[in-house]
């Protein structure tokens, strides 16, 4: 306890004698001197909290157990699927009924052959423009991300305000069109009335109006949010290597996949034909034998889990080299830290990884039930508060289960144990969390839209010029910006990790007292800050006494 005498000092951010932001609001109060022979231990472990370079153990083994058990299990029954086939389906229609020995039996006079049926080959020149289309917007989706990194890092104000008309002016370019379009064509004309027509052009006018309010209304928040981006665009440019490990990683799941989907397809063909009775005629079908349906689900959920820990492993990555980078000194420059994170990623913290994968896959799940039972109409106010709480309760596991991910890859620590001191860590800025989140991620969404949207425009514009594909030209430029719009968003993907992990980083700053990158700093102490939770004894306990 302090002396009564002794004179009340400010609190500072970076004061050594400020509680860590991980400090539990139950802990005994600390010893008034920070330099006190016994200090507390929790604080003393808190205040060690910085990326792990040691060895790290294993952590939640039986999970990553369980994961292996289940791929094994699935590849074992689909390679007994394979060599178990019953090669009379392809056959099944050349099998009658026969009356005399109750049974299905082959009539050799059937022939079963196959339709020649090409439905695109009176289409050459659209699959060649397609085709080409495709190709050269999977090639300069590259260099135009590396040329959105550098705009974003160098020149994020001017980007973000450039493209943020064009928010509102594509929705209303397109709006009009559809409806002027649909006015002229006497098919489109006769399917909506007129009516119709005017209301859902009021109609997506007044969401537009509502989006350009909420830019408005958020307009002191944008300035922040653009400076975030830079320092976060920054951070990624000095670990391009992400962008050639983490689609690496994609295109090993797809690998991983196509054996299970191999699996699949052969697994229905394990059965026989038996005679089914209908309306009293006998007809031949094919019956699968009863443990395929099981042999379904159970390659279904391997897949499944196996999606979520691949998203899990790629956001583990990222959050590890960024972190990696953040705590190194300015004058140094941190090596091999790519290969150090996969090797954590799939070594010690698999387990981790397992687990909050099996967590977003569950969540997933029980969302798409949700959302199912409201679109079957389930009425009441019971059910619509259900529906609300569960959501609530999925988002916050959810936005949990992101921070906790990242301080994992950050300290090696088991997934309970990182979800505890990542929110203990959180507890005083979780506010602004949030709006690193949401803010952010819309207006990187927006930007991506308009690239996208601008790439189709031109793309249409030389399809029509240099071919002759008519109306199929709208229709391959469209394809384009569903492709382009798929890389930008694995982009942003990646960004946005990156912003999350340099907040943590920062928080893991803060509780130290230490500043490893001056820059990060300097924009992130702008955030707001909540500090909602008891900061009366926390004061207390601050200035000991």
């Amino acid at each position: 306890m302090g002396s009564p005498e002794e004179p009340s000092k400010p609190i500072s951010l970076y004061d050594s004698s400020s509680t860590p932001l991980l400090s539990k609001p139950d802990d005994p109060p600390p010893p008034p001197s920070p330099y006190s022979d016994e200090p507390d231990s929790d604080a003393a472990q808190y205040l060690q909290i910085s990326y792990n370079h040691d060895s790290r153990p294993f952590k939640d083994l039986p999970f990553s157990i369980l994961f292996v058990l289940l791929v094994l299990a699935t590849f074992g029954v689909g390679i007994f699927a394979v060599f178990h086939r019953n090669t009379d389906y392809s056959s099944l229609s050349s099998y009658v009924y026969d009356s005399d020995s109750t049974s299905c039996v082959k009539n050799a006079s059937l022939t079963h052959g196959l339709t020649n049926w090409d439905p695109l080959s009176s289409s050459s020149s659209f699959l060649k423009g397609l085709t080409w289309t495709l190709v050269v917007t999977l090639i300069l989706s590259l260099p135009i991300c590396f040329s959105l990194l550098w705009l974003l890092k160098n020149y994020a104000k001017q980007v973000v305000y450039a493209s943020l008309p064009f928010f509102i002016l594509f929705p209303i370019f397109f709006d009009v069109y559809w409806f002027v379009a649909c006015t002229i064509s006497s098919s489109c004309s006769e399917s909506f009335p007129l009516v119709y027509r005017i209301l859902v052009l009021v109609f997506i006018l007044l969401v537009i109006g509502v989006i350009l309010w909420i830019f408005v209304a958020n307009r002191h928040r944008i300035e922040l949010t653009i400076q975030i981006i830079g320092v976060a665009s920054d951070a990624l440019s000095r670990n391009l290597g992400l962008f050639g490990v983490l689609p690496l990683l994609t295109l090993g799941l797809v690998v991983y996949y196509a054996p299970i989907v191999v699996f699949l397809v052969f697994a229905r063909l394990n059965g026989k034909i038996a005679a089914e009775e209908s309306d009293e005629v006998y007809s031949c079908v094919w019956k699968q034998d009863s443990w395929v349906p099981a042999y379904y689900a159970l390659a279904i959920l391997t897949m499944l889990w196996s999606l979520t820990v691949m998203v899990e492993s790629q956001v583990y990555v990222i959050s590890g080299t960024v972190a990696q980078w953040y705590f190194t000194k300015e004058d140094s420059t941190p090596k091999r830290v790519i290969r150090s994170s996969l090797r954590n990623a799939f070594g010690p913290s698999f387990g981790t990884v397992c687990l909050s994968g099996l967590l977003i896959c569950v969540v997933r799940m029980v969302r798409t039930i949700v959302d199912g039972a409201r679109k079957e109409g389930s009425g009441g106010i019971l059910n619509l508060m259900l529906r609300c709480c569960v959501n609530a309760l999925l988002s916050a596991i959810d936005f949990l289960n992101k921070f906790t991910i990242i301080f994992a890859a950050i300290t090696g620590e088991s997934y309970c144990s990182s979800a505890r001191m990542t929110y203990e860590l959180l507890k005083r800025n979780l506010l602004s969390a949030v709006f690193v989140e949401t803010i952010s991620t819309r207006l990187l969404a927006g930007i991506i839209f308009v690239l996208s949207a601008l790439y189709a425009i031109v793309a249409c514009a030389i399809l029509k010029a240099v071919s002759n594909l008519g109306v199929d030209a709208y229709f391959v430029a469209a394809l384009a910006w569903v492709l382009l719009i798929l890389v930008l968003g694995f982009f942003v993907h990646v960004l946005d990790n990156v912003i999350d992990t340099v907040y943590v980083c920062y928080a893991i700053d803060r509780d130290r007292g230490e500043v490893c990158k001056q820059d990060v700093h300097e924009v992130y102490v702008n955030l707001p800050i909540s500090r909602n939770h008891r900061p009366s004894s926390m004061i207390t306990r601050t200035l000991g006494v």
